[in-house]
Formats: structure tokens, C-alpha cells, sequence
């Protein structure tokens, strides 16, 4: 319980009390007067936000960026963490371990600049499929808006897999082995063991996790949009972040900034509200 207290005055400090900042939402707020000082505009702030044709773009980007990282973090790292589950050469298991988990601690700068050379027009794809004739001449990958969702999905991915499979490893190391010896006596495969033991066993890891998740489904990220994001791709690599700082934090339109959180955050709660009902329907207890 000690130990938990600098964890709760930190959560106080930088997430209740910054709270009072959503009054600027409701106000016309200007730089150099008290919060209580400014001029109060009612909903105006949220009309604007609503009314505005760039807002409904950036909201269909978002969504659709959050839903495919969701998709495939959740299926890549639980296939991978069970594949790695299932390999007996200890030596063999922590080098893939430890391979998958260095593009984590890559910062987003570095991993924007491989994922350009990679996808440039000299670069090692074009290469590839040009030798391979599937296409005619080089490709400007991150110039063409339709490419840029499923380019991140595979950024986010390739980064994130391995540190995203440490937890469901966990898991897995605290199922009861006894259930794995009775299986193979019974003469279950290796893909039968997986499936219905290894996964059963980890699902209230995975339902957790999904309604964690949910709660960030506004949340699609900043830095890979903001450095992989460009001219001729801005009508899909534009989300709700870079639209706050455009439109809000740059033009001195604080309160439609904060009009843009508040939203974010009374989302991302019906988010998780609803997923630890539907948790909850499905016979899994209430974890959140």
C-alpha cells in the first residue's frame, strides 16, 4: 500500500486536477488572463467542433487507424506469443524474444526514417517487386492517401509486436502444465493443446486487455501520422491529435482544443462502459 502511494499522487497531480482545464472549453479563452477572468461562450466551442467538414474527416481516420492497430496488435501479438510458447530450445525462444522486442525501444523518429527509405522509390520494396514484375515501375507509397492506413497498421505492428506479447507470455506461464500432459496423453496436437487450453486459459488476460484498449480507441496516435504524414496523403494520415494541434493549439483556439478532448474522453468512456458490459454478458467477470 506504501509503495502505491507516489503512484496515486501522480495520477492525482497530472490527471484530476488538470481536469479543471475543461472549463476552457466553455469559454473564449486568451493568453495572459485568469481562468475565471475569461469570457464564457457557452457550447459555442462544440458547435464549431461539429460544424467543422475537417472534424468528421479526421474522426473517420482515427477510427479507422485505432480499429486496424487494435485488430492487428491484439492477432499478431497473441500468435506470436503463442508460437513462441510453443518452441523448446530456450536459446532459440529468447532470441526471438529478445529480435522482436528491439523496434520497441526505437523511437518513432528513427522508425518513420526506415519505414521512408524502405518505401521510397529506391527503396528495398520497389526493388523487390519490381524483380519480381509484379509491378511495372517504383511506387510512391506514402504519396497515395488509400496506401497510408494499412502502411501504419504495419509500422505499428512490426514495432510494437514483440513488447505487446510479453504480457499474454505471462499468462500463459501460469496455466496448470498437468492440463498440457493430460491433452497429449489423450493424443491432442500441438494446435489443439493451443487452442483449447493456451487460449481459454489466457482469455480473461485478453478480455482485459480488450477493454483497456477500448478506452483509447480515439487515441490512434501522434508521432507516426505527424512524421509519416505529408501533402499528398493528408486526407487519411490526419487524425484527431494533429487536428487539435492544427486547428486548435496553433491558431490560439483553445477552447476548440479542449472541446476535442472532452469528446475524446466521454468516448472513450462509453467505450469502455460498453465493452466490460458485453465482458460481463459473455460470462467474463468485471475486470474494469
Amino acid at each position: 500500500m506504501l509503495m502505491s502511494l507516489p503512484f496515486l499522487v501522480w495520477v492525482i497531480v497530472f490527471k484530476y486536477l488538470p481536469l479543471w482545464g475543461w472549463l476552457i472549453a466553455f469559454q473564449r479563452y486568451r493568453l495572459g488572463k485568469g481562468l475565471f477572468d475569461q469570457t464564457w461562450v457557452g457550447l459555442e466551442n462544440f458547435r464549431m467542433l461539429f460544424q467543422d467538414h475537417h472534424f468528421y474527416r479526421v474522426l473517420r481516420n482515427t477510427l479507422v487507424m485505432s480499429s486496424l492497430n487494435l485488430v492487428l496488435g491484439f492477432v499478431t501479438a497473441i500468435t506470436l506469443a503463442l508460437l513462441l510458447n510453443e518452441l523448446r530450445r530456450v536459446y532459440f525462444k529468447r532470441t526471438v524474444q529478445t529480435i522482436s522486442y528491439l523496434p520497441h525501444f526505437v523511437s518513432w523518429v528513427v522508425a518513420a526514417n526506415i519505414v521512408q527509405e524502405t518505401l521510397a522509390p529506391e527503396g528495398i520494396i520497389n526493388n523487390l517487386l519490381l524483380k519480381l514484375n509484379i509491378i511495372e515501375r517504383p511506387i510512391l507509397w506514402l504519396g497515395v492517401g488509400e496506401y497510408f492506413w494499412g502502411i501504419l497498421a504495419v509500422a505499428e505492428v512490426w514495432k510494437n509486436v514483440g513488447w505487446n506479447t510479453i504480457i499474454y507470455l505471462a499468462a500463459i506461464t501460469t496455466i496448470d502444465p498437468t492440463q498440457y500432459e493430460a491433452a497429449q496423453i489423450d493424443g491432442a496436437s500441438r494446435f489443439r493443446r493451443m487452442w483449447h487450453i493456451t487460449l481459454p486459459g489466457i482469455r480473461p488476460v485478453i478480455v482485459l486487455l480488450l477493454i483497456m484498449n477500448l478506452g483509447h480507441i480515439l487515441e490512434s496516435g501522434f508521432e507516426p501520422q505527424y512524421l509519416l504524414g505529408n501533402s499528398m496523403n493528408i486526407e487519411y494520415s490526419e487524425n484527431l491529435d494533429i487536428f487539435v494541434l492544427k486547428y486548435g493549439i496553433q491558431l490560439n483556439n483553445y477552447g476548440l482544443a479542449t472541446a476535442a478532448g472532452i469528446f475524446k474522453t466521454v468516448v472513450s468512456f462509453i467505450f469502455i462502459i460498453s465493452a466490460n458490459h458485453i465482458a460481463k454478458r459473455l460470462g467474463q467477470s468485471r475486470l474494469y
